[in-house]
């Protein structure tokens, strides 16, 4: 093959890297800017500076550039930061510096410099941001309307360190426009979540006198709570007792009943009652509904509590109880596919005419073939999942004008020399709907055709999942590897679509990929697993180096799925439950009453687990439909979840 140029212009490089199966030969320039992505993270100011003549008219020197000057903005002049807004004009870089710079902005309470420069900030995906507008519209008396409730919407989604929704709480809480509540139930967030400094920031605004209290409530909720010595305020005894729930749900309940019943609000009991209903559950405790129905008025709980309310009902079969759960949750929470699956659910078992009409339309509102409950729906509706027709090949109008496009080109060249994180920030963002001139579906078509002829699958995926007037099937569920991968399965005796399911859920098909954990490959196998995998099917000459080499990753990827699945006695929900998450959680969860597998599924206890086995199998039957053309069903592979009760044993040896 012939090597190509590094340093070439973007229009030239676009042609080449659509090309599939081109192998980049890494010039001196793309070797430099590797050693900045690592000096960047080390924030080694001296390295970044020392580096960027090197990189001079290289196609990714804008990054080079973004790196050296974010490394030492906090000491940076504004016009130092004009002067890059201007240089890289339009770029995903100029957008990310300009949303850095912001941030310190408000931190530093320069609103007139930070009114300036947000009304350009094209990405408008910063919530930080939008709290400090409204911060500073709380400062000028211009506070529009219902800026509480979405402060509160904003601040209670946000992490520990979050300077500006905790800045205009305080602002707005001083003008009297946000309520003491709000900022308690921020506070309660933190003790649910073990963040002090979350629980923290909340007391500086309402309670100041009481925020040194707040290590030692955290440390020992139980000792502080029994302090013979002292009485703490309501308030505080509702974030112990949190804490105290998180770790032991029937002890803080005793307390509560024995000594705090009479202190706490209504209000304040139902928030204990919902986080120890809530940790029960996620124990799946048989007392969880117990708990949960000390709660006299649902809507004191939060959504994550609501949730484990209906899941638990879910698993006990209290239909009734799995409604009133939904129906006091947030109207974004009732909006998502889950819930609305759910409540159709429960309103099919009233049987009264009304409540069948409407579960029908609540199903027929999300059926569908992109997701876990949206193909139980079409399924309940009598439809079967099958590819829908392709749209109209990308023209070449359209492909030409996605290979022109400058940031696609960039993100492209930097997921080819192994700057990946880079990469896919751009392509995201040139991709957004919501940037000037954003792309429509015909756009998002091209772009998702040049990620999949590159071999970028993952961005070929994402990018065709967001069209909406149409549906590319084979864009959205590619096959790499599709020979290797289906002998390979069904020499094993495994449903290739199972596998290709899961491979799209782990890695989304880059080889390369890792996991924080240190998972590798397609099928993100562990080394130890891979290690003991290869031992158990004779594969002598396996080294930990090869774990990334698709055909080897392959092999010992399938023979593990397939050594779980027989584990499972078969069952496709608990085995993609037992890849991710190890063999022994699954085993315990499914012990309890015998459930349909949707209902056990979400009654897994991490959210990574429960989300995994819902698109795996998802994933599994859109791949089915795809590889044998026939109408394919979702519910034919869950069957029922329960206690073992089969003769053979569990395989012991299984990591």
């Amino acid at each position: 093959m012939k090597r190509l140029a590094i340093l070439t212009p973007l229009v030239a490089l676009a042609t080449t890297l659509t090309c599939p199966g081109v192998v980049f030969a890494q010039s001196a320039a793309d070797e430099v800017l590797l050693q900045m992505q690592q000096a960047s993270r080390k924030q080694d100011l001296r390295t970044l500076t020392s580096l960027l003549p090197a990189i001079q008219g290289h196609p990714l020197e804008v990054w080079g550039h973004y790196w050296a000057l974010k490394a030492r903005l906090s000491s940076a002049t504004a016009q130092e930061v004009e002067d890059f807004l201007q240089r890289w004009r339009g770029t995903y870089q100029e957008d990310r510096l300009r949303n850095d710079w912001l941030l310190l902005l408000g931190q530093r309470r320069n609103w007139a410099e930070f009114e300036r420069l947000h009304t350009e900030f094209r990405m408008q995906d910063d919530k930080q941001l939008r709290c400090y507008d409204l911060a500073i519209a709380s400062i000028e008396g211009r506070l529009p309307q219902h800026a509480s409730t979405e402060l509160q919407q904003l601040w209670m989604g946000q992490p520990a360190n979050d300077d500006g929704c905790t800045y205009a709480a305080s602002t707005l809480y001083a003008a009297e426009q946000l309520p003491a509540l709000a900022v308690w139930q921020r506070a309660r967030l933190g003790a649910e979540r073990n963040q002090l400094s979350t629980a923290r920031n909340a007391l500086a605004i309402v309670a100041p006198q009481h925020v040194d209290a707040l290590a030692g409530l955290f440390k020992s909720p139980q000792a502080y709570l029994s302090n013979p010595k002292t009485t703490p305020p309501p308030a505080l005894a509702t974030l112990a007792l949190i804490r105290l729930a998180s770790s032991d749900p029937d002890q803080a309940a005793q307390l509560l009943r024995t000594r705090w019943q009479q202190s706490l609000s209504a209000e304040e009991q139902h928030w204990v009652w919902g986080m120890i209903g809530k940790v029960a559950a996620r124990r799946l405790s048989d007392n969880a509904l117990d708990y949960f129905a000390q709660v006299k008025q649902l809507t004191d709980l939060n959504d994550d509590s609501l949730a484990w309310l209906a899941r638990a009902a879910l698993r006990a079969g209290q239909w009734d109880k799995v409604q009133r759960a939904i129906a006091a949750m947030s109207p974004a929470q009732q909006q998502d596919s889950t819930w609305v699956y759910w409540q159709a659910r429960a309103l099919l078992t009233q049987g009264t005419p009304a409540d069948q009409a409407r579960a029908q339309a609540l199903l027929g509102s999300i059926a569908g073939v992109n997701g876990f409950y949206e193909q139980l729906a079409a399924e309940d509706l009598g439809q079967a999942v099958l590819p829908p027709p392709e749209p109209q090949p990308p023209t070449a109008e359209e492909i030409a004008r996605a290979n022109a496009n400058p940031g696609l080109t960039r993100a492209l060249y930097a997921i080819r020399i192994g700057l990946r994180s880079e990469g896919v920030r751009e392509w995201n963002y040139t991709t957004n709907l919501h940037q000037p001139g954003g792309m429509q579906d015909r756009d998002l078509l091209a772009a998702a055709a040049i990620a999949c002829q590159a071999q970028v699958w993952d961005r070929c995926i994402n990018t065709s999942e967001r069209t909406k007037s149409f549906v590319s099937w084979q864009q959205r569920y590619p096959m790499p590897f599709k020979d290797e991968v289906v002998t390979r399965a069904r020499t094993i005796g495994l449903d290739p679509a199972y596998v290709y399911g899961l491979i799209r859920q782990e890695s989304r098909f880059i080889m390369d990929a890792r996991s924080h954990v240190g998972a590798s490959g397609l099928m993100q196998v562990m080394p130890a697993t891979a290690k003991w995998t290869a031992k158990k099917i004779g594969m002598t000459d396996f080294q930990p180096s090869m774990i990334n080499q698709h055909d080897v990753n392959i092999t010992i990827g399938t023979a593990y799925l397939k050594l779980a699945l027989d584990d499972f006695d078969g069952s496709m929900a608990l085995a993609a439950a037992g890849y991710n998450a190890g063999p022994g959680r699954p085993r315990n969860w499914r012990n309890g009453p015998v459930l349909d597998a949707a209902i056990w599924a979400e009654n897994v206890p991490f959210t990574e687990t429960r989300d995994y086995v819902k698109k795996v199998l998802a994933n599994t039957t859109n791949y089915a439909a795809a590889i044998t053309g026939h109408p394919q069903s979702l519910r034919s592979r869950l069957g029922l979840v329960g206690p073992k009760n089969t003769p053979v044993a569990y395989n012991k040896e299984l990591p």
